[in-house]
């Protein structure tokens, strides 16, 4: 486990209505803040930043469903997972169901990757939960589906990797080592693996396992699949975030390789207000630029 990397944070297990049994860390005072990771990592990933935030927040960082040493509904004997038990808006009920048991009703989100996606669905779906968001290094799966080219393609294989017909992806991941696995894939994005604490690699590579490897591709089948009918469903219907959101960025990350600035994509899916730039990072922005990433969001989730 991973509690030499978050010293002083209470553990827990906890059953959600969806079926899911979520592990979140709990550590310091005041406002509730909620700590979201992505793919493939776990809550991990805000190691670097959890000192800081402990002294301003009650914050609560969890292994999303599928993920690090959280479960969804799946049956391990089964080849794969349905997808329809991994959708963003099943994980944003999970993390609206963890912030309940700790009390809380209304709180600030902190998502990074596919965190960042179950923070806008969370956002849609639960807006009286919301009081602001922070979502980092990703733009709405809406505009990614919709602006594919051959660079973002290169960059970001496993997008099209992961969803492919159940099994196939399955398998072929479960076929290599787990460290050479987690070494291509989050090394891949803008500074390579030095940045990273090899405390974290290691709970990273210990949770590669045929659980997060079923759960994680049922995830991208769902992103690509029915995560996009709803944001689509959604975006006719006018609905937007209407909380006040941070965007961030990693300034040499793929997100920026490809599609440069972000805001002016992020502003056709927020009416409340709206602010955000790049940093001075890869992809994993809280373990990149943990102090950078800090300047920006303590004012943020404090104003």
């Amino acid at each position: 486990m991973s509690d030499d990397l978050l010293p002083g944070w209470s553990d827990h297990i906890i059953e959600t209505p969806g079926g899911a049994r979520i592990r979140a860390r709990r550590g310091g005072s005041g406002p509730p803040l909620l700590l979201m990771h992505g793919n493939p990592q776990s809550h991990v990933i805000w190691h670097r930043m959890a000192p800081e935030l402990t002294k301003h927040f009650d914050c609560v960082a969890i292994d999303l469903r599928g993920y690090g040493d959280s479960t969804g509904p799946g049956d391990l004997s089964l080849p794969y997972y349905d997808p329809a038990d991994y959708t963003f808006r099943a994980m944003a009920q999970d993390a609206v169901a963890v912030m309940a048991h700790f009390g809380h009703t209304r709180f600030n989100v902190c998502g990074h990757d596919r965190g960042g996606r179950v923070t806008h669905r969370m956002g849609l779906d639960h807006p009286e939960a919301v009081i602001r968001a922070a979502i980092m290094d990703i733009l709405p799966q809406r505009h990614v589906y919709a602006n594919i080219t051959k660079d973002w393609a290169m960059k970001s294989w496993h997008w099209v990797f992961m969803p492919q017909e159940e099994g196939l992806p399955e398998r072929m991941m479960e076929s290599v080592p787990a460290d050479w696995f987690m070494a291509r894939k989050i090394g891949k994005k803008g500074m390579g693996m030095s940045i990273f604490d090899p405390r974290a690699v290691a709970e990273y590579v210990r949770c590669f396992t045929p659980k997060t490897i079923r759960a994680s591709c049922a995830d991208y089948r769902a992103c690509a699949t029915l995560d996009l009918a709803m944001d689509n469903a959604d975006y006719e219907a006018g609905k937007r975030l209407a909380c006040p959101v941070h965007v961030l960025w990693g300034r040499l990350s793929h997100t920026q390789a490809v599609f440069d600035n972000v805001l002016p994509v992020w502003a056709d899916y927020v009416t409340g207000p709206l602010s955000g730039r790049a940093v001075r990072s890869g992809h994993y922005l809280a373990e990149h630029a943990p102090e950078e990433v800090l300047a920006e969001i303590l004012p943020f989730f404090q104003g």
